[in-house]
């Protein structure tokens, strides 16, 4: 009698699959363009494919399959839980499953549910995008280009304020010659 696998053992046996099965490949995506790659299962009376001849990409069987217990796991070996508010973390259990938050979330919501999952130990497997930490270096010269950029513009403000005034004060003499 041989002992049933682990969950750890089934994804290290799942992943050893993996490598070793093909790409499935829809039946002359490679031939045209309008043909898109995604699997579709070849049906014509003729199709090599079908017909399983050799040299022909190989058709996606149920042998292909992987290990019963790792079906429906994410890598990490949890199983995968959708959740769109605070309120849906309720229904997880930590020890077996872990997060995605839906990508319709916003910002705010998001930190939230990253929050409260982090208090009841809940792994997250789509976190908070973490900010790049700025040397001290970076951050000064950032600060002086800043404040370059703003006393340019603050400059080229003043020099069209002051043509606009010139050019109005030249329009002036210009009438004023014309009449007198």
């Amino acid at each position: 009698m041989s002992q049933k696998p682990t969950t750890e053992q089934a994804l290290e046996l799942r992943r050893r699959l993996k490598s070793k099965k093909p790409k499935f490949r829809r039946q002359e995506s490679w031939r045209y363009k309008r043909v898109s790659e995604v699997w579709r299962r070849p049906d014509g009376t003729d199709s090599k494919m079908r017909r399983k001849v050799r040299g022909w990409p190989k058709s996606a069987e149920i042998g292909y399959r992987g290990p019963r217990k790792a079906r429906s796991l994410h890598p990490s070996g949890y199983q995968e839980i959708l959740v769109r508010n605070v309120d849906d973390l309720a229904k997880v259990d930590p020890k077996t499953q872990a997060i995605r938050i839906a990508h319709t979330v916003g910002m705010k919501k998001r930190a939230d549910i990253f929050l409260r999952a982090g208090e009841r130990h809940i792994y997250v497997l789509n976190p908070l995008p973490e900010e790049k930490p700025v040397e001290e270096g970076e951050e000064v010269a950032a600060e002086e280009a800043a404040k370059e950029e703003g006393e340019e513009i603050e400059e080229t403000a003043e020099a069209k304020a002051e043509e606009k005034v010139e050019k109005e004060t030249e329009e002036k003499r210009t009438r004023e010659e014309e009449k007198g």
